[in-house]
């Protein structure tokens, strides 16, 4: 028996194998330039980077200091520790009306006895 070739004239396409260790040999050649310049850039860069929100905080500091160091400068907060005995006795009356003072049943109101 005589080994019968049926893939057809393989001489003829002599050139598909060069044709794609070129190309392969491109693409390696484009991958270590891509590599190289990948590390360049990559060592250029700092070692951390500075926090965004921090020259946020940063200049609101410094406009709240500004703010207080106004010469005419007033607290912005309530005067929670301001004299309330100047309220008068009707005022006080009202906010004390709305108090029930009736008695309940299970409650220790106003008139339930002592046992």
């Amino acid at each position: 028996m005589v080994a019968v070739n049926n893939f057809g004239d393989t001489r003829a396409g002599g050139l598909a194998g060069p044709m794609g260790l070129f190309i392969i040999v491109l693409m390696c050649i484009a991958v270590v330039l891509l590599i190289r310049n990948m590390n360049k850039r990559l060592r250029r860069l700092p070692d951390s980077f500075p926090d965004p929100n921090a020259a946020q905080r940063d200049a609101e500091i410094a406009r709240l200091d500004a703010d207080l160091n106004r010469p005419d400068a007033t607290p912005d907060r309530p005067a929670v520790d301001a004299d309330r005995s100047g309220v008068s006795i009707e005022a006080a009356e009202a906010e004390v009306s709305g108090v029930d003072t009736t008695d309940r049943p299970g409650r220790g109101g106003a008139g339930q006895a002592d046992a």
